[in-house]
């Protein structure tokens, strides 16, 4: 009778401990993290790309080499193409030079001329000359200066004709210098750029590969801090508010839990039906709300990983 009543005493014991580790919680759900995908910006061989699962890359980290080499080979051509537009240009220098040595000539006659009219003059005034020669002279003197009128002209118009054509040309230059620009942009994101910093979660190619414009390499994600995706029925959802502190519990051995402290970032503005694999603190309703709380994570959390919410 002795043992019946000692053995009747250690399974209450048990019962009452199993009960004593039993924790109450208001929802549950499972973890997940804010992830990137770095795809690549250009179409061409991986040189290098020094990427691991696992590892742990700061921000704007180069990580890879795309091979851009025809994209240099074009980006020379094209500055090659506006050095041949600047040769194509007219040099102005000889062909004003020499009309403005013609007006030069013209100048120094219409300063002989002008010297002999006043000579002329004086003769006149001594009666050593006669009207028809200063009138001669004068006749010279206006021909000399209409042909000098004329000189300034030709070098005016040879100007802005050169001008123009120049101008014309070198027009030309600028969609090339747009071209030259676009180019360096696009040789810039030959170099593989860490995004954020954070954990490689999965890596998607090796150095030597063929990658295209928009294709997937890595994804990255910060894992310093984890989102608990939970869902509370319908009569719970009066109880929460954003920014509400909450305890967030995850199994830690068999019998107990680790807690954390979260805040709830986020929730639904639309009902969804109960996810199979997500129980409330209810029976399973037909409709509930999806809430996200944010929990810093020590290591132990894990993506995937299911948690619990006590509001």
């Amino acid at each position: 009778m002795k043992k019946i009543i000692t053995g009747m005493a250690i399974i209450a014991t048990f019962l009452t401990a199993c009960n004593g580790n039993k924790v109450n919680y208001d929802a549950s759900g499972t973890f997940e993290v804010d992830e990137v995908i770095v795809s690549a910006e250009l179409t061409g061989k991986l040189l290098s790309f020094d990427v691991r699962e696992g590892d742990s890359i700061a921000k704007d980290k180069p990580v890879g080499t795309i091979d851009a080499e025809n994209l240099s080979l074009q980006k020379d051509q094209v500055q090659a193409s506006i050095e041949a537009l600047r040769e194509k240009t007219s040099d102005l220098s000889p062909q004003v030079k020499l009309l403005q040595d013609q007006l030069a000539v013209q100048q120094s006659q219409l300063d002989r001329l002008t010297r002999e009219k006043q000579r002329t003059e004086n003769l006149l005034k001594q009666d050593a000359a006669t009207g028809k020669q200063l009138d001669d002279l004068n006749a010279e003197i206006d021909v000399v200066k209409k042909q000098m009128l004329v000189t300034q002209q030709q070098i005016n118009v040879q100007r802005s004709n050169v001008g123009t054509q120049n101008r014309s040309i070198l027009s030309e230059g600028k969609p090339l210098e747009k071209r030259v620009a676009q180019l360096d942009d696009q040789l810039k994101r030959a170099s593989i750029t860490n995004p954020i910093s954070g954990t490689v979660i999965t890596k998607y190619a090796e150095a030597g590969e063929m990658t295209a414009a928009g294709k997937a390499l890595y994804k990255i994600a910060d894992l310093s801090t984890m989102n608990l995706r939970a869902y509370i029925s319908g009569t719970q959802l009066s109880q929460v508010k954003l920014n509400q502190p909450v305890k967030v519990l995850i199994d830690n051995g068999a019998n107990s839990y680790r807690e954390y402290p979260g805040v709830i970032t986020w929730i639904s503005d639309k009902a969804e039906f109960t996810p199979k694999t997500i129980q409330t603190k209810e029976e399973r309703a037909n409709l509930v709300y999806a809430v996200k709380v944010r929990v810093k994570n020590d290591g132990f959390i894990k993506i995937g990983m299911y948690g619990e919410v006590k509001l």
